[in-house]
């Protein structure tokens, strides 16, 4: 199996997202989605932005490597009444289904940024989007001190080396990476815009039981958790997390509240 499919057909990466359905409607409202238009969500997951962007009244697209994940959208939606949104498996390595210049808003939050063959990625999703459209990423960003980024670090401690020829997804966070990418794609320099925004973790229990959302159905952590236990180094991975979740927790001690920084890069066709 595609080890990328592997990895977010891990666990249930639907716990994790209903922490962020908020932020998911506060980041559609910033892109003043509006009805007809056609909107791609790419590595939608279950419809974090893909639902929001529906309930405006756009046409949309999900697009997740993940099969559960797709299911879930696809029951999201039914139980939402939206009839204009679906959902399709697909890699953002290469979206062979979808026709040159078919959307006005092509969006990735956390999603694309973990697909193989980043420069066929930016090709793919500046391809598929109109003349006149927009395209969105959001990429957590390299050593930058709050939550995502520290987790998936750590993390990398406690897995075995990657693959050769691997390319680290957070590299997405580095605004002169995402720069080379999309000009090699054809993309204007000066049509690309980055900036620091934040997305708000909500969880109504206590840090240490958000943490039991990541290790029991976050696939990278899942991984992280199982190899080191496999070197007798479980207690030392959950004593680091631990600390880090509660030390950044902005709520009280029985309600979760994470703001993590990440890139927010817009692009103008």
């Amino acid at each position: 199996m595609n080890p990328n499919k592997a990895l977010w057909e891990k666990g249930d990466f639907t716990r994790l997202a209903q922490t962020m359905r908020e932020s998911g409607d506060e980041l559609v409202e910033s892109l003043n989605v509006q009805p007809g238009m056609d909107v791609l969500d790419l590595g939608c997951g279950d419809g974090t932005t893909a639902l929001p962007s529906a309930f405006r009244g756009a046409k949309v697209l999900g697009v997740d490597i993940a099969s559960n994940l797709v299911a879930a959208g696809e029951a999201r939606a039914r139980e939402a009444g939206l009839t204009n949104i679906r959902f399709q498996e697909g890699d953002a390595s290469s979206l062979d289904e979808i026709a040159d210049d078919s959307f006005d808003l092509v969006v990735s939050m956390f999603g694309a940024m973990f697909a193989p063959r980043p420069f066929d990625v930016a090709r793919e999703m500046v391809r598929v989007t109109r003349r006149g459209g927009r395209v969105v990423m959001g990429n957590w960003i390299p050593g930058d001190p709050t939550l995502i980024a520290r987790i998936l670090e750590t993390c990398a401690l406690y897995t075995p080396p990657p693959p050769e020829g691997f390319v680290s997804p957070i590299s997405w966070g580095v605004e002169d990476i995402v720069r080379e990418r999309f000009t090699t794609a054809g993309v204007q320099d000066a049509d690309i815009r980055c900036e620091r925004a934040t997305y708000t973790f909500r969880y109504p229990g206590p840090p240490v039981a958000f943490l039991d959302i990541f290790r029991s159905y976050y696939g990278p952590t899942m991984n992280a958790y199982e190899a080191a236990a496999s070197t007798g180094r479980e207690a030392d991975i959950h004593r680091e997390l631990t600390q880090l979740f509660k030390q950044e927790n902005r709520g009280d001690a029985d309600h979760t509240e994470i703001a993590a920084t990440y890139l927010k890069v817009l692009i103008d066709r």
